[in-house]
This record gives structure tokens, sequence and C-alpha cells, in this order.
């Protein structure tokens, strides 16, 4: 058990600190967009895939069952429908239909150049728009990552259209997208919460996808595989943690000792790059093979990585939009699902602990042993369990 203080930051940051000389221990270059992996094939092949025109966009959704209520499943950065393939076999198996978007900005779906087009109103007339086009009146929505506020918002503004919701990693914030320490329903504006926690002269990650000439864009965009493999790797359970913090509760600290813990794993110095605070590791996660890994690298080399960054440009804009929902709860059935070892569900204590204030129905808060930030394919029998326990109440 740590003693100290000072012996309990540097455990912080010990598991974020840069390191020289890793080396993917893989062959081989990202095969070609959807079909040249054995692994995405065969599970491309076993559901329908079908573009769909939702808000005025492209959406392009892959499907498995074929009855039962819709399941729409929005992901986040920087991923793919894909990253839901292990809770779609399992929602179909139990009844539902579940529907796995890409995204606006990624895969197959449109990608609008304005940065505008990804603000959290949009993205939920889009989820609002790929409903009507299944035929369908109303749906649940789960959402993970940047996903999870679109799926928070969709349910707590178009109540009518989704009628019970699960956010993955992020709780519910209201106003307050993000859930930052000391600002965990929008008390502050995005802008001033962000340079607070990070502190002077650095820049929290969110303020580095925003900077000017497409920079964090073109930082990931020169090697999206190492970009893509140390981001998956950095934010996962795999990446241990010094021996000091062996039985300590991550989801549990004191408010300040969170604060240093983002500081350390999410933000970067002024003029430096994200990259210094990701690792790249020598083998792969068990959760991440090679097949996997190859088709998620594909999808991001097709689509790119500015439509994706899109989304964190509309901090403010949509701050201003949702203030006029500010002091409304949210009331349709929900499910929160964290991972221990995940950076966002350790930020996002004060906004878990005082959910009651701005729901009335949350029906589960689950936290996942042994897991990082890819909550659904780090542990996909736990959060398949939690997810199907919490269907079954509605």
């Amino acid at each position: 058990m740590v003693t100290g203080r000072q012996a309990l930051l540097r455990g912080f940051c010990h598991p974020f600190a840069p390191e020289s000389g890793r080396a993917l221990l893989c062959a081989g270059r990202a095969l070609l967009f959807h079909h040249r992996s054995e692994g995405s094939t065969a599970m491309h092949s076993e559901w329908q895939t079908r573009s769909v025109q939702a808000n005025g966009l492209r959406i392009h959704l892959t499907m498995a069952g074929s009855t039962g209520p819709v399941v729409l499943l929005c992901h986040g950065f920087p991923e793919s429908w894909y990253s839901w393939r292990h809770q779609m076999r399992a929602l179909a198996a139990a009844g539902y239909r579940a529907v796995a978007m890409d995204m606006p900005g990624y895969g197959r779906s449109s990608k609008p150049t304005a940065p505008t087009a990804y603000r959290v109103n949009a993205m939920v007339e889009t989820c609002v728009g790929v409903v009507h086009a299944l035929g369908e009146t109303d749906a649940i929505i789960v959402g993970h990552d940047l996903g999870a506020p679109i799926a928070w918002t969709a349910a707590w503004t178009r109540p009518e259209v989704f009628r019970a919701v699960a956010g993955l990693s992020l709780p519910f914030g209201a106003r307050g997208i993000a859930c930052l320490p000391g600002n965990p329903f929008g008390e502050k504006r995005p802008e001033q919460a962000v340079r607070e926690l990070a502190g002077p002269g650095m820049m929290f990650y969110h303020e580095y996808f925003t900077l000017p000439g497409d920079v964090a864009a073109a930082e990931a965009e020169r090697d999206i595989r190492n970009w893509l493999t140390s981001t998956l790797y950095t934010l996962s359970a795999d990446r241990p943690l010094p021996p000091e913090l062996a039985g300590i509760d991550l989801t549990t600290l004191p408010d300040e000792i969170v604060r240093q813990l983002v500081r350390a794993a999410m933000a970067v110095p002024q003029g430096s790059a994200l990259g210094s605070v990701l690792e790249l590791p020598d083998v792969l996660p068990q959760w991440l093979d090679q097949a996997s890994l190859d088709f998620c690298v594909a999808e991001l080399e097709y689509s790119g990585l500015r439509g994706p960054l899109n989304y964190y440009h509309n901090a403010e804009l949509d701050w201003e939009t949702l203030g006029q929902h500010q002091g409304t709860p949210l009331t349709v059935p929900a499910l929160y699902i964290g991972g221990d070892r995940d950076i966002v569900t350790v930020w996002s204590q004060e906004a878990r602990t005082r959910a009651g204030e701005v729901m009335t129905d949350l029906r589960g808060a689950v936290i996942i042993p042994e897991c990082g930030h890819w909550i659904m394919q780090e542990q996909p029998q736990a959060t398949n369990e939690a997810l199907l326990g919490f269907l079954k109440t509605l």
C-alpha cells in the first residue's frame, strides 16, 4: 500500500510516462478497407450492412438480428462499428436488433468538412434519422467514449424516440459533456474547465485535438498503425501499473489526486504532441488480435482523422446549445458501465457519484474490474452481462 503522497503521484505518473525504443513485434501492413483481413471478413459476412440517409448524411450500418427491439450502437474516437462486434452477436442472440453505426466522419459514412456538422445536437438528429430510416419509431441507444454523450443527449432531449440509454466510459454530464473534475454537469465553460485541469504551460488533449492547422490529424496520419496501436494499448488495462498501486481503487480517489493523474495521463506541454504520452507495446494485448488491428487501421486509413477530430471542435457550441435543457433531468431508464482502469471513468467520479441530481431512473452503475477505456472490447463478457441485464428490466 502506498504510504506517502509523493509515492502515490510517482506511481500515477509512471504508467503514462513516455518510453523510447519500443517496437511493435508484428509484420505486414494494413490490409485494404473492409474485406481483406480474414477475421474481419468472417465477422462482416455474418451480418447485414446497409447505408441510409439520416439528417442529410449517408450513414453506414452493420446489423445483427432481424427482429426485436432496435439497440442503436454509437462508437467513440477513434473507432468504428467494429468495436461493438462482441455485443452485436450477444444482442442478436438475446432477441434484439443490434444496429452499429459508422458515426459521421468514419468508415463508409459521410464525412462533412465543416466542424459544426459534428455538434452534438446534429449527431442526435442523425441518430433519430437512422431509427426512422429503419422503419422504427423508437429505439434503445448505447454509446461509448464520444458516442456516450451522443447517446445520453439523445435520450435526454429526444426521449420520445430513445426510450432507454446506456453509456460506457463517460457518464451523463448534462451540458458538461466531458464530465471533468470540478465541472461534472457543465457548471463552467469547457474551455475554462480544460485549461484549469491541464494547468499552466500544459494542454489537455481536448485542446491539442483542436489546434489550428490539423496538427493532431497530421501527427496521427504520419503512421496510423503505430498511432492507433499506441492509443489502444496506452488507455487499456494491459499497460502495467507500478507495484505500489496494487490494491488501490482508482475510481474513488480524492479529487486532487484525480486531477494529478489526469494531468499526467492526458495533458501535454504546450508545443508538444500527444505521442509523448503514448506507448507502443512489444506485443499486442490479448483482446486485440492482429486481424482486428488490421481492420481498425484500414478503417482509419480510409476515413482519415480530420472528420473524427471535428467532434472535439464543438465543446463551446454544444455547451451553449444544451443550456436550454439544463435543469431538466434525464428521465428514461439508464445504465452506466465503466472500467476500473479507464482514465475517463476515473476522472468522471464526481459525475457518477452525483448522478441522482440529473437522472431519475438510473438502473445500474457497473464498474468492471481489470478494464481500461476500451470496455466492450477488453471485457466483452462482463459488458454483455451488464447490458443484457439492463435490457431485461425494460
